[in-house]
């Protein structure tokens, strides 16, 4: 049987970063790592439309400094600034500690980051187009753009309501998964259909990194 690993977490410390950087009390930790969760929850549903990357999450003395990285920062910032400020708002009543700054990142080639491409996908797939055909445009969007190698993993009820659930993988180029050098991102993100979950994986192959 193999043993499965998320690429980004057997890279962290050595070519990747953490999305989150603090230091907690152990009485507090709980409660940060929750304040954390809630966070993370709320801004994937609303930054969604806006092609969301990453967020990552800096903590000091009872200060927080959040930074988004999405495809579309029009939709975030809105007009005059005025969307970043009713998200900071509500972010506010999420935590006891002070949000002192919110700050919004451009992704230049969203089709080299697989937590966008994932997401495409995945809502292509709720919008009732074969996943086929959305998995194979991505694929060659990415190519394209650069990228060394991309995979895509669809598992569920693929063929719609009343059949049995299974697996499809697709793959161009090539993956390595155990290259620390090599940059691969990954993402999974699932498709909330009328008849049940399809779930969706991407591996993107960027090329190798200095370590």
């Amino acid at each position: 049987m193999g043993h499965k690993i998320n690429p980004i977490g057997l890279r962290i410390g050595i070519s990747k970063d953490w999305k989150s950087r603090w230091f907690s009390d152990k009485k507090l930790y709980g409660k940060t790592l929750l304040e954390d969760f809630y966070i993370r929850k709320y801004l994937k549903q609303k930054l969604r439309p806006a092609g969301l990357k990453s967020i990552e999450i800096e903590r000091s003395v009872n200060e927080i400094n959040i930074t988004v990285q999405v495809s579309r920062p029009g939709i975030v910032i809105g007009r005059g600034g005025s969307g970043a400020e009713i998200i900071k708002d509500e972010l506010k009543k999420l935590t006891s500690s002070k949000i002192s700054s919110f700050s919004v990142e451009d992704v230049k080639l969203p089709e080299l980051e697989a937590p966008i491409v994932a997401d495409n996908i995945a809502s292509q797939i709720e919008r009732r187009i074969p996943y086929k055909r959305a998995v194979r445009m991505a694929m060659e969007a990415s190519m394209n753009k650069g990228a060394k190698g991309i995979k895509v993993r669809c598992a569920g009820l693929l063929s719609g309501a009343n059949t049995i659930g299974r697996s499809d993988t697709m793959l161009l180029g090539s993956i390595p998964s155990q290259t620390l050098r090599a940059d691969v991102d990954f993402a999974a993100v699932d498709a909330k259909t009328l008849y049940g979950i399809v779930g969706v994986k991407v591996w993107i192959y960027r090329g190798e990194t200095k370590i």
